[in-house]
């Protein structure tokens, strides 16, 4: 078995031998852009795998029915087969793709040796329709449409979710946990996050539309929250096929997708990373150093590695103190300070021996020397692009200040902005033990924001209880027939009974270790200067 990872400078896929005994992992997906989600403290939970050792745990759960994907190695015949079964399936809405007639069916079909590359679902679309015999059109996922001579470099489907189209493997693995767990049937399945590894999409400078460089990543990464968070401030991102260029992207950082000011996204998110324990890690796509295109290889490859690591392996502090992490030095290039520690940590050459030598028969030559250094490739563009992330920040975090929302920032996160747009906080630069220790666990939980937070969930649970109370009695006192008469009851009962849980003292002890409610955000958007920039659109 092979598996490629990535191409070479001239473009030519990077293949490499899998080990004999390797079986790859099954993966379920059942997330793309819209998630709900809670953090949950694990005392509360029953039935937990015995590997998961989190103070608190985030569930996450699916909002769509439909994932919108961009299927950009299908444009090769054969090689992504899920996406080739999907496109021939009936009622499949399609973007960007080629109409194609009875005649190409006909030629396609008469190119044998091509024509036998294809899956056979598409195999069996194209012959089918060339021995129909109708004029009409069908779509190949290796047929892009045309734009001025040239394939679309974004074409799209909506791919009913796999876990609803075969429900056979959820199932499954819900069994076999509840099996290995030895749950009663009357209990639940509980599968928590346990990883968070969001994918970087890196790209090299283009001059000719003013692109800068940004591939400085080496395949994995860690970095601790200060650092982690900076990046999501920005949500910095490279260009895509799908995207305008360098800069910040995603659905929930523009204005017209969400009126609410980015620090409440921020707030909960740090608190979420902070209770939970996860870790900073992130993986690159598109190019690792301006040489090196891997596209979303190596993204595939990170299931693979981490199912095999334990979750002592998976800790940070383990491998930065045995040598699988090494951290990112600043340094000086043309008499110009470089800040490369806002990378964080970067795995080695011995992190690949001893994780990818569970994949791979010779792991050493899948992430090379100039891979996992990237400046080696080119220290020019490593510098640019180190430089061009400082800049970003520093660009984004002013915005904030400017438009007032800074004032809604928790106090990590106010003076990480601070840092990023001056280079400090009340003399405080980003790696003072006193500015560190704002994003430690206990200080949090101890802090009086954070009880403010607390305080603010109980008002407005308390608020909301007498609204559905007021709303219940509104209803019952409406003429309801007796077919709702009974659940009324029922249901004003339970909203009294919640009511009371809610204005006990003893309820802010209940809620502790959960994200609560953010208390500032009303009370900041009033001492707001009017926005001169909205913060979203950088």
């Amino acid at each position: 078995n092979y598996l490629r990872v990535g191409r070479s400078k001239d473009g030519s896929w990077r293949i490499f031998n899998l080990r004999q005994d390797f079986n790859a992992a099954d993966k379920i997906q059942t997330e793309d852009d819209i998630t709900a989600s809670v953090v949950v403290p694990r005392e509360k939970l029953q039935h937990l795998s015995a590997d998961e050792r989190n103070a608190c745990v985030k569930f996450v759960v699916n909002c769509e029915n439909k994932l919108f994907q961009r299927p950009d190695d299908a444009i090769h015949r054969g090689y992504d087969k899920q996406a080739e079964a999907d496109l021939t399936r009936p009622n499949t809405f399609l973007s960007n793709y080629e109409p194609l007639t009875l005649a190409d069916a006909r030629d396609y079909v008469e190119d044998s040796i091509n024509f036998d590359l294809y899956t056979e679902p598409v195999k069996k679309l194209i012959s089918g329709f060339a021995d129909a015999g109708e004029e009409g059109f069908f779509v190949s996922s290796s047929h892009p449409r045309m734009i001025d001579g040239k394939p679309c470099k974004n074409p799209r489907y909506l791919q009913t979710r796999p876990d609803l189209v075969d429900s056979q493997p959820t199932y499954l693995a819900k069994v076999g946990a509840r099996l290995f767990r030895k749950i009663p049937l009357s209990k639940q399945v509980h599968f928590p996050v346990n990883v968070v590894l969001p994918g970087r999409r890196n790209n090299t400078a283009d001059p000719s539309i003013q692109l800068p460089a940004l591939a400085v990543y080496n395949p994995i990464h860690y970095q601790e929250l200060p650092e982690l968070f900076m990046d999501f401030i920005c949500s910095l991102t490279g260009k895509s096929p799908s995207t305008t260029g360098f800069g910040s992207e995603g659905a929930l950082t523009k204005g017209p997708f969400n009126a609410v000011w980015p620090t409440a996204d921020l707030n909960n998110a740090l608190l979420s990373y902070v209770l939970t324990g996860y870790h900073g890690y992130s993986s690159a796509a598109g190019y690792v150093g301006p040489n090196i295109q891997v596209e979303h290889d190596i993204s595939l490859l990170i299931p693979e590695i981490w199912c095999r690591m334990t979750p002592n392996e998976r800790d940070p502090e383990f491998l930065i103190q045995n040598g699988y992490l090494e951290k990112v030095q600043d340094f000086t290039y043309q008499d110009e300070e470089v800040l490369a520690s806002r990378l964080g940590y970067r795995i080695t050459t011995k992190f690949v021996n001893a994780f990818l030598g569970r994949i791979f028969n010779n792991p050493i030559t899948v992430f090379t020397e100039e891979m996992l250094r990237p400046e080696k490739q080119d220290l020019d563009a490593y510098a640019q692009g180190v430089n061009n992330i400082v800049v970003t920040q520093q660009r984004v975090a002013r915005q904030y200040i400017a438009d007032g929302s800074i004032e809604a920032a928790c106090p990590p996160l106010k003076a990480l902005l601070y840092i990023m747009a001056e280079g400090s906080y009340n003399g405080l630069k980003v790696e003072d033990d006193e500015f560190r220790k704002l994003f430690d666990r206990a200080e949090i939980l101890k802090s009086d924001w954070y009880a403010a937070r607390l305080q603010a969930k109980r008002l407005r649970d308390v608020h909301m209880w007498e609204q559905h109370i007021k709303y219940l009695e509104k209803f019952s006192k409406s003429g309801c027939d007796s077919r709702w008469k009974g659940l009324t009851e029922d249901k004003l009962v339970f909203a009294f009974q919640k009511l009371d849980e809610a204005k006990d003292a003893s309820f802010i002890d209940k809620i502790a270790n959960t994200i609560g409610l953010d208390a500032g955000l009303t009370s900041a958007v009033k001492k707001a200067v009017k926005p001169k920039t909205p913060t979203a659109a950088v």
